[in-house]
């Protein structure tokens, strides 16, 4: 064996590591962090001479392990490229997408570099992880010119333990960010939003004890009002510890300990306790305490379950008067960019006297689910399985099920999150059903005390809407879109058609809506006009009106959001028109037919 496959071999390997997903801490917000938010160099690199040389062979199998572009103030000396310096390059804001930073990236799909310099005194004993609260889609992560390993996935957090690796003094951060689209990840290369490329959310540096709280849950056990279920994990070099979980305001305290893989679980029983709900946003200060570590935070305690075609939330029937949203701002080009911008499209979900929010297609930010905590409003959150993914490659599942697992992870002390959504519109197909079935009985497996729910596709036949999907067995809802009015039928014939649902549960319609482009008035046979939108939301609501098992939706969409699909030029102009609110923030017709609606929804179920 030469030198140059042995290094390969030992690449190989080194790679196969860093794409092993490391344990996600729980409440990140919670501890002690530096912020690594700002300004950081970044150099476009579509033909990603950084990573590879000129024979197109990464440079991680050199024996120094680094990219081309990794520290430009030693480039000279270990003979890698000098074409490019951070210290001379432009700045990009993060967290940010640089599709709206930079006019020339506004399309562009590919690799850029990304750096950040710190000042860190590292204390002795403590221990340093680097969290990333997303990066659109694969992230190389360096620093300080060794490589802390590989990220695949665009919207859930990801962190490197960087203990004993960062100096006392500079440390140099460099991200090798990659939006590329390809058929084996999740997504799949066919989506319609957005691929906004870059770091996205939050960058931190947390300190923690040698021995600290990795992870804990505290939730009402399935369909019990009168106990508190859950678990404490404790990291480190000393696993067995004395925990205690206080909700001073309950009156609650419990003494545990944990065994000596560092978990333990527990059952608390609840005297007293004010039931978090969209009428009544309850939440608890809880402390999880041990003698070298404590984290504070703010839950809320709820049960849901379905019992029949019934959605009974805090064992009462509740209808889930919803929208849909995208993690986009329509006002200011670009991702959300933090609370303000989060709260004014929850904001006005709430105006249009919505209790329930679908977050579609992927998961959004940490931030946005504790606003809806706070907030008051239900939350499906769902991971990007996305129409035609592929189904029968064991990686592409093995990606989409760590997604799932982190986004479960991440939001599972989370009140308002009622739903797990493990996909959106799939065809349907034996590969599918197996991939779809086994997420489903993952999601079940992490947390039991949720729904699990998808996106399904109904097919039509004669006048009869049927609902038949064989992945409907493993839900707990008859969830499904329907677009009766616009991709088929028109508003004035949708009262011809009727459903054929097969299962006997509660029915969400996850998807229904029209294009129009605000503004423009004409008659209701119109197209694309807000005349033609409202038409098709009234006769819509007559129609799914029909079903005795309907509990709830989720139209397609709050706001107008960008996608490359929505190319016609006087109606779109690359946006999805299907918004109840514009661009520029301006109601139209529908948003009132459809806010009727819902107060008269609120009244019947009050």
């Amino acid at each position: 064996m030469n030198t140059r496959t042995r290094l390969l071999l030992v690449w190989m390997l080194v790679t196969a590591h860093c794409l092993q997903a490391q344990e996600l801490i729980q409440h990140i917000y919670g501890r002690k962090n530096i912020s690594l938010n700002g300004r950081w160099n970044y150099i476009i690199d579509p033909y990603e001479n950084g990573y590879y040389d000129y024979r197109h062979d990464p440079f991680d199998q050199s024996a120094s392990g680094k990219g081309g572009f990794y520290d430009d103030r030693t480039a000279k000396d270990k003979g890698e490229l000098l074409e490019y310096n951070f210290d001379l390059s432009p700045t990009l804001k993060v967290p940010g997408d640089w599709n709206s930073q930079v006019e020339k990236l506004q399309l562009y799909e590919g690799t850029v570099w990304l750096r950040k310099k710190i000042v860190v005194t590292p204390v002795a004993g403590k221990k340093y992880l680097l969290y990333f609260g997303a990066v659109n889609y694969e992230a190389h992560v360096y620093l300080n010119g060794k490589k802390l390993g590989i990220h695949k996935g665009g919207f859930t957090p990801f962190q490197f333990d960087v203990t004993g690796k960062l100096t006392n003094g500079e440390n140099v951060v460099v991200v090798k960010a990659d939006n590329t689209r390809r058929q084996d990840e999740i997504p799949t290369v066919n989506t319609d939003w957005w691929n906004y490329g870059g770091i996205t959310r939050d960058v931190l540096l947390s300190e923690l004890p040698q021995t600290y709280i990795a992870d804990y849950k505290l939730q009402l056990a399935k369909g019990n009002l009168d106990r508190i279920d859950g678990f404490v994990q404790v990291n480190g070099t000393e696993n067995a510890q004395t925990v205690t979980i206080s909700i001073p305001e309950a009156g609650i305290r419990q003494i545990v300990t944990t065994d000596a893989s560092g978990k333990v679980a527990f059952s608390i029983p609840v005297k007293k306790l004010s039931y978090w709900s969209p009428e009544n946003p309850k939440l608890y200060d809880v402390v999880v305490a041990m003698a070298t570590d404590t984290v504070k935070d703010r839950i809320g305690f709820r049960t849901i379950e379905t019992k029949g075609k019934d959605i009974l939330l805090n064992g009462k029937s509740v209808f889930l008067r919803g929208i849909s949203i995208h993690d986009e701002n329509p006002l200011i080009p670009g991702r959300l960019r933090g609370e303000g911008d989060m709260r004014m499209l929850l904001n006005w979900a709430k105006e249009l006297n919505c209790n329930y929010v679908r977050l579609a297609h992927y998961p959004h930010s940490e931030e946005m689910v504790r606003l809806a905590d706070e907030m008051g409003l239900l939350v499906w959150a769902e991971v990007p399985v996305y129409w035609t993914i592929s189904w029968q490659n064991a990686a592409t599942y093995n990606n989409a099920q760590q997604q799932l697992s982190d986004l479960i992870l991440r939001d599972k002390n989370r009140a308002a999150v009622i739903v797990w959504s493990i996909g959106n519109e799939t065809p349907l197909s034996e590969p599918r059903h197996q991939f779809m079935g086994k997420l489903a009985t993952h999601a079940r497996l992490l947390d039991s005390t949720r729904l699990v729910a998808a996106a399904l596709e109904v097919h039509r036949k004669g006048t009869d809407v049927i609902v038949d999907d064989p992945l409907g067995e493993k839900l707990d809802l008859v969830s499904f879109n329907e677009y009766a009015g616009w991709y088929w039928s028109s508003p004035d014939e949708i009262h011809k058609y009727s459903f054929r649902i097969k299962y006997n549960k509660p029915v969400v319609i996850t998807e229904f809506g029209g294009d129009a482009l605000a503004g423009f008035h004409a008659d209701e046979r119109t197209r694309w006009s807000e005349e033609y939108q409202d038409a098709l939301y009234r006769e819509q609501l007559k129609f799914l009106t029909t079903m005795s098992g309907l509990r709830g939706m989720t139209p397609w969409i709050l706001v107008d959001f960008r996608s490359p699909r929505r190319q016609h030029p006087l109606y779109q102009d690359f946006w999805n028109r299907k918004g109840l609110f514009s661009e520029t923030g301006k109601k139209k017709l529908a948003f009132y037919t459809l806010k009727i609606f819902y107060d008269e929804m609120e009244k019947k179920y009050r």
